[in-house]
């Protein structure tokens, strides 16, 4: 699957014209076997053939649903896994300006950058080695906001900080979890195994044509063209960093939005 997905890096339109025009290639291969059959008499097994081509493009279609759920599931998965982790760090950012400690301003500080820094994750591309330096930085103001945290609970061991604790705690969680869902992705067997299935119903529904020799030229360019959106889309939902289906970062621009206010203490209403 890096192969394909490289090339859907690229351009995911080529990825479809080259599928498409792979299918219509093994379609044409099994209409010709097909004709050369029924040329020397094959049609006697046209009955069975209908048979066995009709199992198979009923296999192809439930073998679609299934990997387009899953796809649909890991994509789901990361746009919620976003949702969950920007407000994991606004919660933190707020409990770290109220805690009443001189620390807590700079871990709100250090959150404005985390917050930044997990925005550049979602939005990176395929680029390893920046991915890799992103993963590096986030570690690294985890252990900083950390050793602040550790700081506080020594010298305010309350349940102020500890709530303050719990939310740091849980926004590094959050961090960890969408790093996960990013990294898990449709196994490559399974996807060949898309591809190697639709490009044998192709060429088996192009034999089966063959066989009775008639041309339907419309209606298969329609099937493939039907066949090769699905796999696109799949392809697509499956892969985090390519394509149209990504998870928006809106969520952390109105998290950064949200911490240009910074604390406002408004004064005691005057006594009535």
């Amino acid at each position: 699957m890096t192969l394909l997905a490289a090339i859907a890096d690229w351009s995911v339109f080529a990825f479809a014209l080259l599928l498409m025009a792979a299918q219509m290639l093994a379609h044409e291969a099994g209409y010709w076997l097909g004709y050369g059959r029924e040329a020397r008499g094959g049609e006697a097994q046209a009955e069975g053939v209908n048979v066995v081509v009709g199992g198979m493009l009923g296999l192809l279609a439930f073998v679609l649903a299934l990997t387009l759920s899953f796809a649909n599931t890991r994509f789901t998965e990361r746009v919620e896994g976003t949702l969950t982790e920007a407000n994991a760090i606004g919660t933190a950012w707020l409990r770290a300006q109220a805690i009443g400690h001189v620390r807590g301003p700079e871990i709100a500080k250090l959150l404005e950058e985390y917050a930044q820094l997990r925005r550049d994750y979602i939005r990176e591309g395929q680029v390893q080695a920046a991915i890799d330096e992103l993963n590096r930085q986030t570690n690294s103001l985890q252990s900083k906001m950390w050793g602040h945290m550790a700081a506080i609970v020594r010298e305010q061991p309350d349940p102020v900080s500890a709530s303050l604790m719990a939310a740091l705690n849980d926004a590094f969680d959050q961090a960890t979890a969408e790093r996960f869902a990013y990294d898990l992705r449709l196994a490559s067997p399974i996807f060949w195994l898309l591809i190697g299935m639709t490009l044998m119903g192709t060429a088996a529904l192009g034999y089966q044509l063959g066989l009775k020799g008639r041309r339907v030229h419309l209606l298969v360019v329609l099937l493939t063209l039907m066949w090769t959106v699905v796999i696109v889309d799949i392809l697509d939902l499956a892969s985090p960093r390519i394509g149209a289906f990504r998870a928006s970062t809106a969520v952390y621009d109105w998290t950064l939005q949200g911490f240009k206010g910074g604390l406002q203490i408004p004064p005691l209403p005057a006594p009535r």
